[in-house]
């Protein structure tokens, strides 16, 4: 059996993309370790957490791309389910995201929108999926 366990996004500061977590979307910290390397949000079944670049370093010999230094987002997002997109997209800009795409309606009924996270990390917010 496998179970999907944890996102692990590499960031420049562990602490302040927690902080920035927490602020922007109301993840409360669940772990940080004392050497500040790690730390894992509380958002359910599945954890999102965050590592030091200097770690990923340590894990991949051949090194690997900072999302904070590319100038456009990175292939990936992660994705939270609310039931306010305009609200939820309006706390990320007052916490200190950037806009990638306003909330929009899409044809197959969902809210969506895209910020990028101080970090280089890049969130959409949706809607939940009607039946």
């Amino acid at each position: 059996m496998m179970k999907f366990g944890y996102t692990i996004i590499y960031v420049p500061d562990v602490g302040a993309s927690l902080g920035f977590f927490e602020r922007a979307f109301g993840f409360p910290c669940r772990f940080l370790h004392e050497s500040e390397m790690y730390g894992e949000l509380e958002t359910g079944e599945t954890t999102l957490a965050f590592a030091a670049h200097a770690m990923g370093e340590m894990n991949y010999p051949g090194g690997h791309i900072a999302a904070h230094d590319s100038p456009k987002p990175l292939g990936m997002e992660v994705a939270f389910v609310c039931d306010d997109v305009q609200a939820a997209h309006a706390r990320a800009l007052r916490s200190g995201a950037s806009e990638l795409a306003a909330p929009a309606e899409k044809p197959w009924g969902q809210t969506v929108s895209y910020v990028r996270c101080p970090d280089g990390t890049l969130v959409e917010l949706c809607s939940p999926m009607t039946a």
